[in-house]
C-alpha cells in the first residue's frame, strides 16, 4: 500500500506541475512521470534494471505511430506549391500578430500559396524586403484538428549556401542538404523582430556579410522553395533514409524510421 502512494503521489505532482506555465516547471513535471514509471517497475519487480527500462519506455511511444502509420505514407518526389487562400485567422490567433510584424519590419507581400505534405495542410504568405535581402515567410499548419504558426527567414549567399532561420517547433524530418543551413530556435521566440536579430546573428557565425547577400527574386520564390525541397528529396535518397515506390512517391525505409524516432525523442526533451 505505502508503494501504492508513493507512486501515486509522484503522478499527482507531476500533473500539477505539467499544469504551470513555467517551461522548467513543465519540465520537472515530465521528469517527475519518469520517475513514477521507474518506481513502479522497480517496486514490482524490485529491480533497478526493470524500473530503468519502464522510464525507458516512455521514450519507445513514438514507435506506435512509426509502424502503424509512417511506415506506410507515401510522399510525392515531385510536390508543387500552389496559389491558395489561407484559411481563417481564428484558427490561427498568432497568425495576423506575425503578419503585422512582417509588415511593420517593411517586408512586402509577394504570394500566398500551399501544399500537402503528408497529410498536413500547409499554407505560406511569402514575404520580402530588398534592403535586407532576405525573404519572410509565415507558415500556417493544420494536421488532425492541430493548427499552428510558425515563421522562416532566408537568405542566399553568392557562394550558392541558403541560410534559414525559423521558430518551427518540430525537428525536421529529412536530412538537410549540406549547403543549407538552418537554425532552429525555440517555439517560445515568436516575435518577428527577435527572429530577425537571430536571423543576422546566423548569418555572422558563417561569416556571411550582409551586404553579400544575392538579392533576392520576389517572382522565384515559389520555384525556388520547390527546388530545395526537391534536391533535399534527392540527398534523402542518397543517404538511405528513403526510398521509391515507383509510382512518383517515396516512403522512408527501417534506417529513416530509427532517424524519425531520434528526431522525436530530441522533441519529447526539448517541448516536454
Amino acid at each position: 500500500m505505502q508503494s501504492f502512494l508513493i507512486v501515486l503521489a509522484c503522478v499527482i505532482i507531476g500533473i500539477a506541475l505539467r499544469s504551470c506555465r513555467t517551461l522548467i516547471l513543465r519540465k520537472l513535471g515530465a521528469l517527475t512521470f519518469l520517475i513514477a514509471s521507474f518506481l513502479t517497475f522497480w517496486l514490482a519487480f524490485g529491480s533497478i534494471t526493470a524500473g530503468l527500462l519502464g522510464a525507458a519506455l516512455w521514450f519507445l511511444l513514438p514507435w506506435f505511430d512509426l509502424l502503424t502509420r509512417i511506415r506506410f505514407m507515401r510522399l510525392p518526389i515531385e510536390n508543387r506549391l500552389k496559389l491558395r487562400t489561407p484559411p481563417s485567422e481564428d484558427h490561427f490567433p498568432n497568425a495576423s500578430r506575425l503578419i503585422n510584424e512582417i509588415e511593420k519590419a517593411e517586408f512586402d507581400h509577394v504570394t500566398d500559396s500551399g501544399w500537402d505534405w503528408g497529410g498536413m495542410q500547409q499554407y505560406f504568405r511569402f514575404f520580402w524586403n530588398p534592403e535586407a535581402k532576405a525573404i519572410a515567410a509565415v507558415c500556417l499548419c493544420e494536421h488532425d484538428q492541430v493548427a499552428f504558426a510558425f515563421v522562416t527567414i532566408s537568405a542566399r549567399a553568392p557562394d550558392g549556401r541558403t541560410v534559414h532561420t525559423t521558430n518551427y517547433p518540430f525537428s525536421p524530418t529529412l536530412k538537410h542538404t549540406p549547403e543549407v543551413h538552418w537554425d532552429h530556435l525555440p517555439c517560445e521566440r515568436n516575435c518577428f523582430e527577435s527572429i530577425y536579430t537571430d536571423h543576422q546573428r546566423h548569418l555572422s557565425k558563417l561569416k556571411i556579410p550582409s551586404q553579400e547577400l544575392l538579392m533576392p527574386d520576389p517572382e522565384e520564390v515559389l520555384h525556388q522553395v520547390e527546388g530545395e525541397m526537391k534536391r533535399q528529396i534527392d540527398h534523402n535518397l542518397e543517404c538511405g533514409l528513403i526510398k521509391m515506390t515507383g509510382d512518383g512517391h517515396f516512403q522512408y525505409s527501417t534506417k529513416g524510421l530509427f532517424f524519425l524516432w531520434i528526431q522525436s525523442v530530441k522533441d519529447m526533451i526539448r517541448l516536454c
